[in-house]
C-alpha cells in the first residue's frame, strides 16, 4: 500500500465538538422545549390555515391546544396532490413566484414528489445543518468533500449549503468516477467525507485496489445519510477503520428537512426538536414523545411547503434518558431501526434488515451482500448472498455468517456466494434488501 496524499497522522484522531459547544436549545427542559415549539406553532398554523390548500382542511379552526385533532400527513397523499394539481401540487404557501428552489425525493419508495423552497425557507435549511456540522466538530478549518451526483435531490444540495453556511471550503465531486473522486479528495486534502454509509465503504474499495491507504490521508470526520449505515455498529467500524475517521450520522428528507445527527456518544441520532416537533405512533394508534414506533414529525421553519404531523414511515425507538453528551433532545437509539414496511418476521422472529447488515459487515473478507426474503412450501424464507473478497476460503466465509445469523437472531438463512464484482455498487441509497415470490 502507498501513503495517501496530505498530512500524515495516526488515524482515529479526529477533533469532535465539545460537548458543551452547544446551542442553547440543546439543552433545554421539557417546560422550555414544549413553550418554545407552542410559540413557533401559535404563529405558523394560521398563516397555514389562511393560504395553504392542502393543509387548510386538515386544520380547519385548529389551534394549539387541538394539536392532536390534526390529521396525520401521508406521503401518499402529497403525491396524489401533485397528480391531482401538476405539477407542484397545492403544498404550498405563498405565490409561486416566491419560490426560489426545486428538488425532488430520491423515488426510492414511489414515484418522486417535488418540494419548492423560497429564499427564507433555504436559509432555515442551511441553518439547521450549522447544528449537524458543530455536532461532528466541523468548522471554517475544514474542507468538506461531498461524494454526489448532485441531481435533484436536496440533500446533497443543502449539504453544500450548509457547509459553505459555516464557513468550510466546500468542495463537489459531482460528474466523477469513483477513481476521480479519490484522486480530487487527495489532492485538496479534504478533511470531512460527506457521503452515503455504502459509498463511503466503495471509494476504500477502489481506494485499496489504487493502492491507496486511505487512512492515512487527511480525511479526519465522515458525516453519512440515506442510510442507516452510520448508526449500524459494524458499518461504522469498518468506515472508520478503512477512513481513519470518526463517523456521523445524519438524518432527513426532503419532505421534512434536515432532522438529526449523532453527537459524540453516537449510540443513536439527536432530532433538532427546536425546528421539529418529534412524536411516536405506536402499532395501536397511540402518540407519545417517546416509545417505540412510526417516527412523525413537524417541521417548524419551512412554513412555504410544511410537512404537519408527517408519518415518514421510519420505525425508531425514542428515548428522552439522559445523554453523555448533555443534550437534552430526543434521541434515536440505535438511529432508523428500518422502514415500517421493511420489517421481517422469519419463523416467528420480526426483524429489521439493518440486523442483518450489522452482523454481515463485522466479516471482513465480505465486501458486499444482499438479502432476499421469500416464502418456500407457505413459509418465510431468508437468502444472504456474499460476495467475498478475491482469494479468501468463499465457503468457510459462508459457513461462519450462517453461524453468525443464527447465534445472533435466532433464524436460519440460506447463504448464497457471488463471484467478485458480480453485485451491484451503490452511489445513493443502497437497495440491498428485496422482497421475492414464492419459491417451490
Amino acid at each position: 500500500m502507498i501513503r495517501a496524499q496530505g498530512q500524515a497522522r495516526p488515524p482515529h484522531h479526529p477533533v469532535v465538538a465539545d460537548a458543551l459547544d452547544t446551542d442553547p436549545s440543546e439543552t433545554w427542559t421539557e417546560a422550555q422545549r414544549k413553550a418554545a415549539q407552542r410559540e413557533r406553532l401559535a404563529r405558523m398554523l394560521p398563516e397555514i390555515a389562511r393560504s395553504n390548500a392542502f393543509y387548510r382542511p386538515k386544520l380547519g379552526r385548529v389551534t394549539v391546544d387541538g394539536w392532536s385533532a390534526i390529521p396525520f400527513t401521508t406521503k401518499g397523499e402529497l403525491s396524489a396532490d401533485q397528480a391531482e394539481h401538476p405539477p407542484f401540487g397545492t403544498n404550498l404557501t405563498y405565490p409561486l413566484e416566491r419560490y426560489t428552489r426545486l428538488h425532488q425525493t430520491s423515488g426510492s419508495t414511489g414515484k418522486p414528489l417535488r418540494l419548492l423552497d423560497t429564499a427564507e425557507s433555504w436559509e432555515w435549511w442551511k441553518e439547521t445543518w450549522r447544528v449537524i456540522y458543530r455536532a461532528a466538530g466541523v468548522t471554517a478549518r475544514d474542507r468538506v468533500f461531498f461524494c454526489f451526483s448532485f441531481g435533484p435531490f436536496v440533500g446533497f444540495w443543502s449539504a453544500f449549503a450548509g457547509a459553505e453556511h459555516v464557513g468550510a471550503l466546500a468542495i463537489s465531486g459531482g460528474a466523477m468516477s469513483s477513481s476521480e473522486r479519490l484522486g480530487a479528495l487527495l489532492a485538496t486534502q479534504a478533511t470531512v467525507l460527506v457521503c452515503t454509509p455504502t459509498y463511503a465503504l466503495r471509494l476504500a474499495e477502489v481506494a485499496r485496489d489504487d493502492g491507496v491507504d486511505l487512512s492515512r490521508s487527511a480525511l479526519r470526520v465522515s458525516i453519512h445519510a440515506g442510510e442507516p449505515g452510520a448508526s449500524i455498529p459494524a458499518t461504522r467500524s469498518r468506515i472508520e477503520e478503512v477512513l481513519g475517521v470518526t463517523s456521523f450520522d445524519h438524518t432527513g428528507a426532503t419532505e421534512i428537512g434536515p432532522t438529526g445527527f449523532s453527537c459524540g456518544a453516537r449510540d443513536g441520532v439527536h432530532l433538532i426538536e427546536r425546528e421539529f416537533i418529534v412524536e411516536i405512533r405506536a402499532e395501536d394508534g397511540s402518540v407519545a414523545d417517546e416509545g417505540e414506533g412510526e417516527l412523525v414529525l413537524t417541521n417548524l421553519g419551512r412554513w412555504c411547503s410544511p410537512a404537519i404531523r408527517y408519518r415518514t414511515g421510519d420505525r425508531v425507538r425514542a428515548t428522552r434518558e439522559a445523554c453523555p453528551c448533555g443534550r437534552t433532545y430526543v434521541k434515536l437509539a440505535g438511529g432508523i431501526l428500518g422502514r415500517t414496511d421493511d420489517m421481517l418476521t422469519v419463523r416467528g422472529v420480526n426483524v429489521f434488515p439493518s440486523v442483518f447488515e450489522d452482523i454481515v459487515r463485522r466479516f471482513d473478507d465480505v465486501v458486499e451482500f444482499r438479502i432476499e426474503a421469500f416464502t418456500e412450501r407457505g413459509m418465510d424464507a431468508l437468502r444472504c448472498t456474499i460476495e467475498p473478497r478475491p482469494g479468501v476460503d468463499a465457503a468457510g466465509l459462508a459457513r461462519a455468517v450462517e453461524e453468525a445469523i443464527h447465534r445472533d437472531v435466532g433464524i436460519r438463512a440460506q447463504i448464497a456466494i457471488a463471484a467478485p464484482g458480480t453485485l451491484p455498487r451503490f452511489e445513493l441509497k443502497a437497495r440491498r434488501f428485496h422482497r421475492r415470490a414464492e419459491q417451490v
